[in-house]
């Protein structure tokens, strides 16, 4: 992958696959999949800074995996794989 290097309070995640199957065994045509609200942590910039310009530590670090909302962050596409670059505030929650 190119190196990327987020910016101040913004997190580069890599978007887990979209299901190929429902539960029922029915394979789902690309048009049907719903984009997983799920990824892997990438990078993260170097944190955001305050109203009076202290910069504050990320609560999250890189290879944490996290759920994030529907339609945060911006897509990015980098050597053939699907990323997301977003805000630290549009993760809910890391899974472990």
């Amino acid at each position: 992958m190119a190196k990327v290097r987020p910016l101040n309070d913004k997190i580069l995640i890599e978007r887990s696959k979209a299901e190929e199957k429902t539960k029922g065994g029915i394979i789902l045509p690309d048009g049907a999949k719903e984009k997983p609200k799920e990824g892997v942590i990438v990078a993260v910039g170097d944190g955001r800074f305050t109203d009076s310009g202290e910069r504050v530590a990320f609560q999250v670090k890189k290879g944490d995996r996290v759920l994030f909302k529907s339609y945060s962050g911006t897509d990015v596409k980098l050597d053939g794989k699907e990323y997301i670059l977003m805000s630290e505030e549009d993760i809910l929650a890391v899974i472990e």
